[in-house]
């Protein structure tokens, strides 16, 4: 946060100014940390959709039931559409 000098409003129109001025600043400072979060949040989401795909390939390369593991991956990847649909 940068500490920049500002003048003192002087009369009800500089202030009104001021006061707008000061608001759109923290709407763009909240709207960037939104962003970061969902950002983040995605970057997580893809990482376990990651995850559940090794899994379930690890599960078929040490001979788990392959119909099994085609569910478990199809589960995976319809969780995963849901957590997308609800992110939306």
């Amino acid at each position: 946060m940068s500490q920049e000098k500002v003048e003192e409003p002087k009369n009800e129109q500089d202030l009104t100014i001021f006061v707008q001025n000061l608001l759109g600043q923290m709407q763009q400072r909240f709207q960037t940390m939104s962003d970061q979060i969902i950002g983040r949040i995605d970057e997580m989401g893809n990482r376990i959709d990651d995850l559940e795909k090794s899994i379930a390939d690890l599960m078929t390369q040490a001979g788990f039931d392959e119909n099994e593991a085609k569910k478990e991956t199809e589960r995976a990847a319809k969780a995963a559409q849901q957590q997308k649909e609800a992110k939306e």
